[in-house]
């Protein structure tokens, strides 16, 4: 679907339970279930239209929270699934949170920061959010180092969409090419 992004476009993969895949980049050019790109199967186009409306509205700055049933299927169970549902449950639009913050929050990494290895356990959510299939609705664009924004995946382009975010959300002021919503 479009997006006003600085990537383009986003692809969204949905199944019987809820989005399984969202995201910007060649990483996301097959669908659910091995589908073209651009396919929608046989009467899915109603969950087709209403992620293609949420995702507008939210690009808009009209929405909030895109409220769409997530299909887990594409997370590992156990850390990974753990650390990005404590994300996509405590981390509301507009707010952030550091690695390590979400390290302690999570309470995967128990072990790990009582043995005062904090940094080893921020490094670990870092590699778990580079990870997150469910791009927006897990927002791992609201997660930053605890000395700046820290990364995002794409690299540099992946970087202006965190930033093209987290100005939308009033975390970040505008700039003077800030093309999103007044």
């Amino acid at each position: 679907m479009p997006t006003p992004l600085p990537t383009g476009p986003v692809r969204v993969g949905i199944t019987a339970d809820g989005v399984v895949s969202a995201g910007f980049g060649a990483e996301h050019a097959v669908g659910a279930e091995g589908t073209t790109p651009d396919a929608v199967r046989p009467g899915d186009e109603p969950k087709a239209e209403l992620v293609a409306q949420r995702f507008a509205e939210f690009f808009a700055g009209t929405r909030r929270d895109l409220g769409l049933p997530l299909d887990w299927s594409r997370t590992v169970a156990g850390p990974q699934r753990t650390v990005l549902q404590t994300l996509q449950r405590t981390v509301g639009y507009g707010q952030t949170l550091a690695y390590g913050q979400l390290a302690v929050r999570s309470g995967v990494f128990d072990a790990e920061i009582a043995a005062g290895q904090l940094g080893q356990a921020a490094r670990a959510v870092g590699s778990i959010m580079g990870s997150n299939p469910l791009f927006l609705l897990v927002p791992c664009h609201r997660v930053v180092a605890a000395d700046g924004l820290g990364g995002y995946g794409g690299g540099a382009r992946g970087m202006d969409v965190k930033r093209w975010l987290l100005t939308l959300e009033g975390v970040l002021p505008p700039t003077f090419d800030w093309n999103g919503p007044g």
